[in-house]
């Protein structure tokens, strides 16, 4: 089998590990994630993860109820370090070799991250977590995932959600939405479609990344997007 891309970056919502519960981490949902992943590595796919940390704080949700943005934004750095330990776990237990690089110094839990080592851990077929995003405040997970795609040249940035594309109003609200198989980059800043925050759009626009939006919680989606020819979700293209 002939894989589509080389080599990805699969952007994780943190909301996504909550599955059922309110708060924390679903056991059962990280093992689905964890399967989905290998299912990819094992057929020579260098896979590389960014997952937030939205189930465990929210840095702007603090800020509005009266602590520092900064101190916030910190936080929410920690909380995806969290989230990138329990995917590490999972895919460990289940025979993956991986990395954990963080952009924040915590030599005791992960690597510095580190551009050159990255790729080459990539390369030796290992999959590699970012975590603590950019390591600067005022900067998304989104924005981190734009960012580090492009620095380790990944084909293309697969955003795992909950909906199964992108659609001209919220699908899980409005039942009549219209999904888009593909869309160019400017219509989806012109129709101000929720894909990415503007930061990371441009970061993906400027180096012309592809985004593929898809269904993380359907069993073997992740598979079907990486390797077989038939399209799922929705893939956000750049004019020429």
């Amino acid at each position: 089998m002939s894989n589509n891309y080389k080599r990805i970056l699969l952007k994780l919502s943190g909301e996504a590990l909550l599955g059922e519960q309110g708060h924390g981490i679903d056991a059962d949902i990280l093992s689905q994630y964890a399967n989905e992943i290998k299912s990819v590595q094992q057929e020579g796919v260098e896979v590389s993860i960014v997952i937030g940390g939205g189930n465990i704080f929210r840095g702007v949700k603090g800020a509005t109820e009266g602590m520092d943005r900064v101190q916030g934004d910190y936080m929410g750095m920690l909380a995806t370090m969290i989230n990138s330990m329990a995917l590490q776990d999972a895919l460990e237990r289940k025979g993956v070799h991986t990395r954990l690089m963080s952009a924040i110094r915590m030599e005791e839990i992960a690597e510095p991250y580190i551009r050159r080592r990255a790729i080459r851990h990539l390369e030796k077929g290992r999959v590699v977590i970012f975590g603590a995003g950019t390591g600067n405040p005022y900067f998304t997970t989104d924005t981190a995932a734009s960012l580090r795609a492009i620095e380790i040249e990944a084909d293309v940035i697969l955003k795992g959600t909950r909906v199964d594309g992108i659609y001209d109003s919220d699908p899980e609200k409005n039942e009549n939405a219209v999904k888009f198989d593909t869309i160019t980059g400017d219509e989806v800043l012109n129709k101000r479609l929720n894909v990415m925050d503007l930061t990371a759009f441009t970061l993906c626009r400027d180096n012309r990344t592809p985004i593929i939006v898809f269904n993380m919680n359907v069993n073997g989606n992740l598979r079907k997007v990486v390797c077989e020819d038939k399209p799922i979700g929705s893939t956000v293209i750049w004019d020429q």
